[in-house]
């Protein structure tokens, strides 16, 4: 589905064709938007029934004894001012998925390509496994209160969205005025799409532009990028919303693999393979890594 945000259509051009889907984008859209259907609404609807049986329901809520477990029963539980839903049960299950598609690319790019720059460069991978086992130890899993004081996490989370964004261009904006930006003219109604290439790999703003370093990025590092040196969450009125949920998903990702496993290449393999895919900017073969367990909590869980 995000690959055809950026995918060329001839009813761009001549919107009549649109329903004849001559390029059968929305035939692949429709499908795929089927299969992410199939998975969250048995569990939406399983969750309002479960709700129901316990003493409430979706139009009048549940117990107040009854404990929030997450996010979907924050939804389900939304009131307006008259104490009526907030949101349909078809509203619902419209959230999830949105939320799904904007948080499941991201994060399982950055931490794919982090790990694997780090088995390529094992010291960075030793330095950051110190920091966790010196802030967190090894008796507990990290939590995302732990997230401010590891400094080290962050810059490797950030560097590799610098150097391995999940797609070539950000999402397209429209011009509604007349403007200029560093001595280009931008005329009202243009398309615009800002590189994440071209910024993240820009040699004239990042020395060794194509070398992963997380030194680069400083100790108090956060994946919100300002200044647009590279593309983030973008910034302004159309930034990104899930900035922090982004940033804490990818924090916490990264961390818990790091600190739960040694990683290191598959017997009889040098290193990984950074190779990207010939039509995107994901790794060309899944990563294939060995992973050890250094927890002895881990057989608790």
């Amino acid at each position: 589905m995000t690959y055809f945000l950026y995918a060329f259509s001839s009813s761009d051009l001549v919107p009549w064709l649109g329903w004849l889907d001559l390029d059968g984008h929305g035939r692949t859209v429709k499908e795929a938007v089927g299969v992410i259907n199939k998975y969250h609404d048995p569990i939406i609807e399983e969750r309002i029934e479960k709700r129901r049986r316990r003493g409430g329901d979706h139009i009048h809520g549940w117990p107040k004894e009854e404990i929030l477990e997450d996010l979907l029963d924050l939804m389900i539980g939304l009131k307006n001012e008259n104490g009526e839903p907030l949101l349909s049960v078809d509203e619902i299950k419209v959230q999830v998925a949105e939320l799904f598609l904007a948080a499941v690319d991201n994060p399982s790019n950055v931490v794919e390509w982090a790990i694997a720059e780090l088995i390529n460069q094992p010291e960075i991978l030793l330095r950051e496994v110190a920091e966790l086992d010196d802030v967190i130890g090894t008796q507990r899993l990290v939590q995302e209160s732990d997230l401010s004081k590891l400094h080290f996490i962050r810059s490797i989370a950030r560097e590799s969205m610098r150097l391995h964004p999940v797609t070539a261009f950000n999402l397209p904006h429209h011009s509604t005025a007349d403007t200029v930006v560093a001595r280009y003219h931008i005329p009202r109604g243009t398309s615009v799409l800002l590189s994440r290439v071209g910024l993240g790999r820009n040699p004239k703003v990042w020395e060794e532009p194509t070398r992963f370093n997380p030194d680069r990025h400083g100790r108090n590092a956060e994946l919100a990028e300002l200044e647009l040196r590279f593309i983030s969450f973008t910034v302004g009125q159309r930034r990104c919303k899930g900035a922090p949920l982004g940033s804490v998903m990818t924090y916490l990702m990264l961390a818990r693999l790091l600190q739960c496993f040694d990683r290191s290449s598959p017997s009889g393999i040098a290193g990984v393979d950074l190779t990207e895919g010939p039509n995107s900017f994901f790794m060309a073969r899944p990563l294939l890594a060995r992973a050890k367990s250094r927890l002895d909590i881990l057989d608790q869980l």
